[in-house]
């Protein structure tokens, strides 16, 4: 007998996933990951792009509709996709690296925005969301889609569209025309991460997200959708992934044989595309070692984030060279646009120049990816120093780990190395409570003060208690 097609299983374990069901490690990780993206979120609020996305979403009404964070309402879908946008938008946000990487935070965004329309309490909330980063983070796991053009969001929008019809209270059935919808439309392409990066880097998610919910609504009201989806002659297994897959290998029932997947993704301890993130440890770490500087290194429960750039004299700095694995060299070392940057987006893409500033500021934060930072000739003379190396050996450690080992060379001949596998925040070095408040504090403490954040905090650390999800967001207007 044939197993059923891949989105009827997926229906099913969706609409049969309920919060009792959860681990107490799930619920837990549920809860920091809001606490992380509320943070994200609040420190990209000064972005242009947030400015545009909610002056268009202002212009769209909803019934019921759905709050902004900043303020302001609108439809469920805008407000996913203004949401979504803040979470994203500084690269901040968390990451799961697999054959497919990906920010599975970004499933929050719909989370929220339907949860709000819906009238659904925290326990739905963390429900959906232990749900989007299941499918997602599985998804990655069985195959790649950057290695044919095809953009991580694609995955999302599916992610997307089950973790939206799950709290609107969708059928199998109907959630299965949901995933139809949201599968054969929304194919994201690559470029969105080559080269000069764009302000539609920090939106792609957004977007895949925002057409996720609008498959669920659709599909909720009777709306079918293409099947089988996955199996088709003409389906996502033939042209979009070429591969036909099995998301859960290690079972006949999608879900979780081994642990939720939250529990296996990784929070940002630096506000720069992942796989920079132990080439910016190392760095740290070859700058205390050199010139004696105490850096904010993420050592054993440490809570205090990195401080104020504290910039060093590098002119006895004559070569930077950065061993790196596949991943990392193809989607932030290779590039040439990564050692000139002119756009916030592609800094906080690049390699070279993310590594430099570690070892030159002692820090890396928001302002270190401001005009002023990107353009200093300072900066740039040292970036320029930098080299990245494809180091096949290196590409054997990842996913488990992202090894990143840089030498650095002075003027009076000396050589210092450095290497760091799992620097703080993945999965295999993860930040403390303490820390992801302390993250959480430093970004929303300027804007709304002391007070406020711990508000928010509290609501968080208790969101299963939740029963108003707008009493929530309207913390941040």
């Amino acid at each position: 007998m044939a197993a059923p097609p891949l989105a009827d299983r997926l229906a099913k374990y969706a609409v049969g996933l309920t919060f009792d069901k959860l681990t107490p490690e799930s619920v837990h990780e549920a809860k920091r990951r809001f606490i992380d993206s509320f943070a994200t979120a609040v420190g990209a609020m000064p972005a242009e792009a947030y400015r545009i996305a909610k002056k268009c979403a202002l212009r769209v009404s909803g019934n019921p509709g759905a709050s902004m964070l900043g303020g302001g309402r609108t439809s469920s879908e805008w407000a996913t996709f203004v949401n979504g946008l803040l979470i994203r938008y500084l690269d901040f946000n968390d990451t799961y690296l697999s054959k497919e990487p990906a920010h599975p935070s970004d499933n929050l965004a719909p989370v929220l925005a339907v949860g709000e329309a819906v009238g659904a309490k925290g326990r739905d909330l963390i429900t959906a969301a232990v749900l989007a980063y299941e499918i997602q983070c599985r998804f990655c796991d069985a195959a790649s889609l950057r290695q044919y053009g095809v953009d991580h969001v694609t995955y999302g929008a599916i992610s997307s569209a089950i973790a939206a019809g799950k709290l609107m209270g969708l059928d199998m059935g109907q959630l299965t025309h949901a995933i139809g919808i949201a599968g054969v439309c929304n194919i994201a392409l690559r470029q969105t991460r080559s080269g000069e990066l764009s302000e539609w880097k920090g939106c792609a998610f957004a977007n895949a997200a925002r057409n996720g919910v609008f498959a669920a609504t659709l599909a909720g009201e009777g709306l079918s959708g293409p099947a089988p989806i996955f199996e088709g002659d003409l389906g996502f297994f033939q042209l979009v992934c070429r591969e036909a897959f099995d998301p859960n290998p290690m079972g006949s029932e999608f879900g979780n044989t081994d642990g939720f997947m939250i529990n296996k993704t990784y929070i940002k301890f630096w506000p720069a595309e992942y796989h920079s993130q132990s080439s910016i440890d190392a760095a740290l770490r070859l700058r205390e070692t050199i010139w004696g500087q105490t850096s904010h290194l993420p050592k054993g429960e440490h809570v205090a984030l990195p401080g104020q750039r504290t910039p060093i004299d590098v002119s006895q700095v004559k070569s930077i060279d950065i061993h790196t694995f596949e991943a990392c060299y193809n989607i932030i070392g290779k590039y040439p646009e990564a050692w000139a940057p002119r756009t916030r987006e592609t800094a906080d893409h690049s390699l070279p120049f993310c590594t430099a500033a570690a070892l030159l500021d002692g820090d890396v934060y928001l302002q270190t990816f401001d005009e002023t930072r990107f353009t200093d000739p300072v900066l740039l003379d040292l970036t320029a120093k930098v080299q990245v190396h494809l180091d096949e050996a290196l590409s054997l450690r990842y996913p488990k780990g992202i090894p990143n080992r840089l030498t650095i060379e002075l003027t009076d001949g000396r050589k210092l190395v450095e290497e760091v596998e799992f620097p703080r925040g993945h999965a295999g070095n993860p930040m403390s409570d303490a820390e992801v408040e302390a993250k959480f504090r430093r970004a929303v403490e300027p804007k709304y003060g002391k007070d406020k954040a711990g508000a928010i905090l509290d609501r968080c650390w208790n969101l299963e208690k939740l029963t108003n999800i707008t009493e929530l967001i309207a913390l941040f207007d």
